[in-house]
């Protein structure tokens, strides 16, 4: 029991079951004082002791077999047994850890919980009740239960306020419409750079789009999503009347490195933003601060540990991640799957990077293919359908683009021999060549 209270504290919390044996089944019936006892010596086995939430005993058969359930809840201290092994919670195992990897959980531990810290000067006035109602609908359709709780208790219950009912980081984070105004290195920039490095010619700037992504947590994922989408370019193969489309990066991969990189970053880094840029040849999102903990590059995808959990859990309710601690391993798998090689992982002592590249190991040869951004790809789909498109008709279908980036659009499939430009001025259309 001990064992397993000090992982589950030095990790991310877990709940220990009292009671039943290897294969689930209940063992000799337990009396209270017993186990009450058993659990006091536990806790006096670890060092410092830790703080247990409450336990419950729970029924489980008709005969009046009933197991104890213990949540342990993750410590922001580094806890020990009294031999001095220090452990964590590694799959369905307690695993000691070694003397380097001990150094790191003390350095995650000693930097506190930030994301639990009052903001100065919000207020609960601040919260969104559009994004606190959003929130509540995503979770009651992840739990299959509705909220049916006083909204101040739910802040609480998840971090979003202290005690005083003063907002926190993390309230701030997901429930404002701007925590910007008070955490500016909360914002997202994305860059399109037009070849594999950052310079341009004549040694200026080498991106052709620059976007700066402000708003909650949330809106700042599906803001990057969107950006990312609308610059991915698309493969295009027409055989017969169909058109078959591979995109430039599987969906999913792209989505959980923003997710990831949201979820974990380091918020108390004041001069450094989450940056994504996008490369002729691959995609970056790099994320300020390390990893946490004692993870590493090479144990990332058998180790978990958060240093923000009450964002992740926050974002897992809201369905942002699909099951807690298994989007690394689907996102090697669906690069794999595409013909992409794995994704790169940087762990630099202050930033955390995740590179995807485009290029495929076995490209297919189709007989007629083409590479088109998505705004094209949706062109060609209307030329087909049509017969021929006009400036206006790209416009309309592409509404929140300027006039000047969907004009390049058209004169790019031009000079690709995709398209054949028609008539002049306000009578110009164009089909396909």
């Amino acid at each position: 029991m001990s064992e397993t209270m000090v992982a589950f504290a030095n990790t991310e919390g877990g709940t220990l079951i009292v009671g039943l044996d290897e294969e689930g089944k209940p063992t000799s019936k337990i009396e209270t004082e017993k186990f009450e006892k058993a659990l006091n010596d536990a806790d006096a086995s670890c060092n410092p002791p830790v703080v247990l939430g409450s336990w419950e005993q729970v029924e489980i058969d008709e005969d009046g077999s009933s197991v104890y359930s213990l949540r342990v809840p993750r410590s922001i201290e580094l806890h020990a047994l009294t031999d001095g092994r220090v452990l964590i919670r590694s799959g369905a195992k307690n695993r000691p850890l070694g003397g380097q990897e001990i150094l790191k959980l003390v350095s995650a531990k000693s930097t506190g919980d930030f994301e639990s810290e009052v903001v100065p000067g919000a207020s609960k006035n601040d919260f969104s009740r559009k994004m606190l109602d959003e929130y509540l609908a995503k979770r009651a359709e992840r739990t299959k239960r509705p909220y049916n709780g006083k909204i101040d208790d739910l802040l609480l219950e998840v971090g979003a306020v202290n005690a005083d009912g003063k907002p926190t980081v993390m309230g701030l984070l997901l429930f404002s419409e701007y925590p910007q105004h008070w955490l500016p290195q909360c914002s997202v920039v994305f860059a399109k750079f037009v070849g594999k490095t950052p310079r341009g010619e004549n040694g200026l700037a080498g991106y052709s789009r620059r976007e700066e992504i402000t708003g909650p947590l949330s809106k700042v994922i599906e803001a990057s999503w969107n950006l990312i989408w609308s610059e991915m370019a698309v493969s295009a193969v027409v055989k017969g009347l169909e058109r078959e489309e591979t995109y430039e990066y599987p969906q999913f991969a792209v989505r959980e490195a923003i997710v990831n990189a949201v979820c974990h970053r380091d918020y108390r880094l004041k001069g450094r933003r989450i940056e994504i840029r996008m490369y002729s040849d691959r995609l970056e999102v790099i994320s300020p601060g390390g990893l946490p903990g004692f993870i590493t590059v090479e144990n990332i995808v058998d180790e978990h540990f958060s240093r923000n959990p009450r964002i992740v859990n926050g974002l897992f309710q809201w369905g942002y991640i699909e099951e807690l601690g298994l989007g690394i391993d689907r996102m090697m798998e669906v690069m794999q799957q595409a013909g992409h090689k794995p994704p790169m992982f940087d762990a630099r002592p202050y930033s955390f990077a995740v590179t995807l590249y485009n290029a495929r190991e076995k490209p297919s040869a189709p007989a007629w293919s083409r590479n088109t951004n998505h705004r094209q790809a949706r062109a060609l789909q209307y030329i087909r359908e049509s017969g021929s498109i006009t400036n206006r008709e790209y416009r309309s279908l592409c509404q929140g683009v300027s006039a000047e980036t969907l004009r390049l659009d058209l004169v790019d499939m031009v000079e690709q021999g995709i398209l054949l430009k028609v008539g002049s001025k306000k009578g110009t259309y164009y089909i396909l060549k």
